[in-house]
């Protein structure tokens, strides 16, 4: 005490110190997370959770007479909703055979891009460091050019008078098997989906092959391993999220494309996605259009889930 004035007790303020710094510091770190999360989350709900609701509604609307959407109420004021189109669907089988031709084509596609780029990915991720930046750079140099460009370029190579194919029915006509047709056919459009979607499948791959510790196969040739458990016993367990990623990236887009199995397919190779733009773009009836994404939509989630969900690191049980 100082000529009768008490001095304030610092030590009781600092508690209260604490905690004002403490709040200020959650609010500094929720504001960060929002300003790194907010655009993406922003981004997601304008352009595909707006998108698939509006597509949900339009699925429960009639068509309209001259095509499009009919007014969502009649001229007696009534909501103007209706179950037909979807009823329409679960009545015919033929597009449920599309739809599952298109699973299998994916699902084809998925499986030659794997066996495919694991050894491209693998070659990358073991090159001097002085090499992979230009490795990976062949790897997406075709994405330089106009899709289609490349597709009519394959249309072009698997033609009946192409030298690819004329060359491969000189090999069967010599061992007595009959000419074949390339194009316009289910081998084009999985010739053109894997070719499309490779690159979706080595980066990933890449990525996670690069950042695997040597050590762990030297270890593993010190125990007497060859290069073939190596390989099963430890590369490929580790890489299998890089896998499972590239899994999802290519078949995704995979099952729901439609410009090359229109250019390379013809009416054999028809798939789910040519049926969406039909509906859309020719026919001109949206709900039925409407049902048949939200559909393919339903099971591209899942498949994303399964693949989150499998690429998750998994924790080892203690003791």
């Amino acid at each position: 005490m100082l000529l009768g004035v008490s001095t304030p007790d610092i030590s009781s303020l600092r508690p209260l110190m604490a905690d004002t710094a403490l709040k200020s510091a959650v609010r500094g770190s929720s504001l960060a997370r929002w300003l790194i999360s907010g655009p993406p989350l922003l981004y997601l709900v304008v352009f595909f959770a707006v998108p698939t609701l509006i597509m949900a509604f339009a699925a429960f609307r009639y068509p309209g007479d001259f095509g499009g959407l009919a007014p969502v109420f009649d001229s007696a004021g009534q909501l103007n909703l209706t179950l037909e189109t979807i009823e329409a669907l679960f009545s015919s089988g033929i597009y449920f055979s599309i739809f599952l031709k298109s699973l299998v084509y994916a699902l084809i596609t998925t499986l030659v891009c794997i066996a495919m780029a694991y050894p491209v990915a693998l070659l990358i991720a073991r090159s001097p460091k002085k090499w992979r930046n230009l490795l990976v750079l062949l790897v997406i140099l075709p994405f330089w050019s106009n899709f289609l460009i490349r597709i009519y370029a394959w249309m072009i190579i698997l033609g009946p008078q192409s030298v690819f194919t004329r060359g491969l029915n000189a090999v069967l006509d010599v061992f007595g098997f009959a000419p074949v047709t390339l194009l316009y056919s289910a081998f084009a459009v999985i010739i053109g989906l894997v070719y499309v979607h490779l690159p979706f499948m080595v980066l990933p791959l890449y990525a996670n092959l690069e950042k695997h510790d040597p050590a762990f196969l030297d270890a593993a040739q010190d125990l007497g391993a060859n290069a073939w458990q190596r390989f099963w016993r430890v590369t490929f367990p580790l890489s299998l999220p890089g896998v499972v990623a590239g899994s999802a990236l290519v078949f995704i887009p995979a099952l729901g494309i439609f410009a090359v199995s229109d250019i390379l397919g013809g009416t054999d190779g028809i798939m789910i996605g040519n049926i969406i733009k039909q509906q859309f773009l020719e026919s001109r009836d949206w709900p039925f259009g409407s049902v048949l994404s939200i559909i393919l939509t339903i099971v591209a989630l899942g498949v994303a889930g399964l693949a989150a969900l499998l690429a998750r690191p998994r924790r080892r049980a203690h003791d």
